[in-house]
């Protein structure tokens, strides 16, 4: 038996144990990776470059970008790495920084988004107060705040999780450090410490949800009664691909926390993972550029530039 303080590494899960397999599960992720990379790299590139973008809904839309890259740059590299040289070890330090920066960008997105849902809300219900409300000191501050609280939120999970006398070996059922399967190797009644943080953050997400739901049944109040059809289109396709990602962010999430334990299995836990941590990076870009003209054709501006300058 060992305790937190003798850990130096950690045993992640591993994809498969044939060599073939593992070749194949890296190739997977490495072409998620790459498309996670080239789909929210477009983004970011785009908005920064096109001053036609520099508005506060774009604003926010390469902040998330930024936080998907984050997300998905934390654990997939190190499930790569592990893949291919056939490894399933991580080291204390890193698990570490893994479940914070993990943290980090998730939490920071969940807030990013219910700062989006208050654009979308003065951006249809308000367009007159759209300026004074959605400026630019404004909008800085309010991204600073989401930032800020995924930061905290971390810190506070991460430190309350490492904090735990661990003494049931050192293997993690997850291909990542998530918090829950760590504190599965916790030898003592100190979880209940981060239980109790887990619900008290559960309480502030759901609060998030509430405004964000609330936001949005105004929205389709004053979208319904715009008299012409093309108003309502044009009002509906500004929100969409926001509806859209904050559905996917907490479908996923979700499913994750809520599946039936009397149906949990080793691989079953690892699909319903892969889906909530890697799928939203990945399809967060294409439900923006798809859905929005102006973003689509400036992106294309940008390929168009990069091809022709060489």
């Amino acid at each position: 038996m060992s305790n937190s303080s003798s850990i130096t590494e950690f045993l992640l899960l591993a994809f498969a144990d044939t060599r073939e397999l593992q070749l194949l599960h890296f190739g997977l992720f490495l072409g998620i990776y790459l498309a996670a990379l080239l789909g929210n790299g477009l983004i970011i590139t785009t908005i920064a470059c096109d001053h036609r973008l520099h508005t506060p809904m774009y604003f926010f839309l390469l902040n998330l970008s930024v936080l998907d890259l984050g997300s998905i740059s934390t654990i997939l590299p190190k499930a790569m790495a592990n893949s291919l040289w056939d490894t399933k070890a991580i080291s204390y330090s890193d698990c570490v920084a893994q479940v914070f920066l993990y943290l980090l960008w998730i939490a920071g997105e969940y807030f990013l988004l219910t700062v989006m849902s208050y654009d979308r809300y003065v951006a249809i219900c308000k367009p007159l107060h759209y300026g004074t409300l959605l400026g630019s000191r404004a909008c800085v501050h309010m991204a600073a705040a989401a930032w800020g609280s995924g930061f905290l939120t971390a810190l506070l999970h991460t430190a309350n999780t490492f904090l735990v006398p661990l003494c049931q070996g050192n293997g993690i059922n997850q291909y990542f450090c998530e918090i829950p399967q760590i504190l599965k190797l916790s030898c003592s009644d100190s979880y209940l410490r981060e239980v109790r943080l887990t619900m008290f953050s559960a309480f502030f997400a759901l609060g998030c949800f509430v405004f964000i739901l609330l936001s949005y049944v105004q929205i389709f109040r004053v979208v319904l009664r715009i008299p012409s059809e093309q108003g309502r289109h044009k009002a509906f396709s500004t929100c969409l691909p926001h509806l859209a990602v904050v559905s996917l962010f907490l479908s996923t999430a979700i499913f994750a926390g809520l599946k039936p334990r009397s149906v949990t299995s080793q691989s079953l836990d690892l699909v319903v993972t892969v889906l909530y941590t890697l799928l939203p990076p990945v399809v967060n870009p294409l439900i923006y550029s798809m859905r929005n003209k102006e973003l689509k054709e400036a992106i294309r501006k940008v390929i168009s530039g990069a091809l022709f300058s060489n």
